[in-house]
């Protein structure tokens, strides 16, 4: 098994990528829809019908561009799950019907544990165990990782995960979409000692996260506030996110007696969540890549490879827009 061919298509990024087990990531492509932003938020129909208008043109491309021909692909890894379903039945079609043509076996992978595995797709990656923190705009946990496919939900959001919190104080402060780095580019300005905010949940025990109220507050404080106080309340909440998770996941390596940290997902970019965590975090804190953190083909790719090692295969179209992570571990 040499070159496992990744098919991303969850939510509204389009990617496709080449990972071969001898020389790692050959070549990832993202298309990022841009039609969405006019909603504020993610339209299911657009997403899957941009998913199915790009996805042929971009497999040609990372063909051409790698100079590895659909005969030289060994498997085709596509994103089953968590996800919007007819974004994900896109991606799913496409990866079962190609891996079909070529008569490889097709490889369902859980959108979350590729980013779970997406640092180990880094110099120097990070060795199990670790605590992984999962943040996205659809996704907050905290996981212990003891091996690949050994997994322990420690937390989770109750509510609004962090990147849905980012995205609705977006709108809040009349921002653009994605709301993650608009937040962040406005706070840059703030000062996020200017207002208090809330660190929900962080003076009681346990692991859980909840942003709804932080969210209420930041909406409460925004009316308060004329425009020209936005910075302050663009880098107050964005502090009190950051260190909201800082301090969720220093418990949780306390709680589980591991050394290493690794976080992942479209929030994980976050210039201040990094500074934070490195901040507080006593070990060693693993990122991916800038341009890794947000969904791409290359993490189902890599995600595939090791599914795919250990023998995973699918012959069927089938999607799980709801899939519990500690589902996937395997059988001692």
């Amino acid at each position: 098994m040499q070159n496992i061919l990744g098919i991303e298509s969850s939510c509204d990024e389009t990617g496709v990528a080449i990972y071969s087990a001898s020389a790692g990531l050959v070549k990832d492509l993202v298309y990022t829809q841009a039609d969405h932003a006019a909603y504020g938020g993610v339209v299911p129909e657009l997403a899957s019908r941009d998913h199915i208008r790009k996805l042929p043109a971009m497999l040609h491309e990372l063909h051409e561009l790698t100079g590895i021909a659909p005969h030289e692909i060994d498997a085709v890894a596509y994103t089953a799950g968590p996800g919007l379903a007819g974004a994900l039945l896109v991606g799913a079609a496409t990866g079962v019907a190609y891996a079909a043509a070529l008569d490889v076996p097709a490889i369902a992978v859980h959108h979350m544990e590729a980013h779970l595995l997406s640092p180990l797709l880094e110099e120097p990656a990070p060795e199990f165990p670790f605590v992984a923190l999962l943040v996205s705009g659809g996704h907050t946990m905290l996981v212990a990782v003891e091996d690949f496919a050994r997994y322990q939900l420690l937390g989770e959001t109750l509510d609004d995960a962090a990147g849905e919190a980012f995205d609705k104080t977006a709108r809040l402060l009349d921002l653009g979409y994605p709301g993650g780095p608009e937040v962040a580019r406005l706070a840059i300005d703030g000062n996020s000692e200017k207002y208090e905010f809330p660190r929900p949940m962080t003076r009681r025990p346990g692991l859980d996260f909840s942003f709804s109220g932080l969210k209420t507050h930041t909406r409460e404080l925004i009316a308060r506030v004329d425009k020209s106080a936005y910075a302050d309340v663009a880098a107050g909440f964005e502090q009190a996110v950051a260190e909201t998770l800082a301090i969720k996941c220093r418990r949780a390596l306390e709680h589980t007696r591991m050394e290493r940290l690794v976080v992942a997902g479209g929030v994980s970019a976050n210039l201040r969540l990094r500074a934070e965590l490195d901040k507080r975090i006593p070990g060693r804190v693993y990122y991916p890549s800038m341009r890794l953190c947000t969904d791409n083909g290359a993490m189902i790719a890599h995600a595939g490879w090791y599914r795919r090692a250990e023998g995973s295969k699918s012959g069927l179209v089938r999607v799980r827009p709801r899939w519990p992570i500690d589902e996937l571990n395997r059988q001692p």
